[in-house]
């Protein structure tokens, strides 16, 4: 017997699970409120980023996320949000896209 996903799988490479690390993540709203946040990320792949935020974050987004914010050897990226789903805990997923 197999059991099958309901979701479709949108990951295009391997996917790593990030055991709901801490990340930065900060943006600029159409209205141009800046906003920034200590947020966790789910997953991580070449493509991009899965994170739990406590508020939505709107899609096409451009953000910024930040690994070891502290560390003078912090890792940047950049990327766009692609989806943001309400979760029934009250918690966003934003999933995000990273720029080539």
């Amino acid at each position: 017997m197999t059991d099958i996903d309901d979701e479709q799988e949108r990951r295009q490479s391997f996917r790593l699970d990030m055991e709901k690390e801490l990340v930065d993540i900060l943006w600029t709203d159409a209205a141009g409120v800046d906003y920034q946040r200590k947020i966790s990320c789910l997953d991580f792949s070449r493509g991009g980023l899965l994170l739990g935020c406590d508020q939505a974050i709107n899609v096409s987004e451009e953000v910024t996320i930040i690994f070891k914010a502290a560390n003078p050897n912090s890792q940047r990226l950049y990327g766009r949000v692609i989806r943001c789903r309400k979760l029934d805990n009250g918690w966003f997923e934003v999933a995000v896209r990273l720029n080539d």
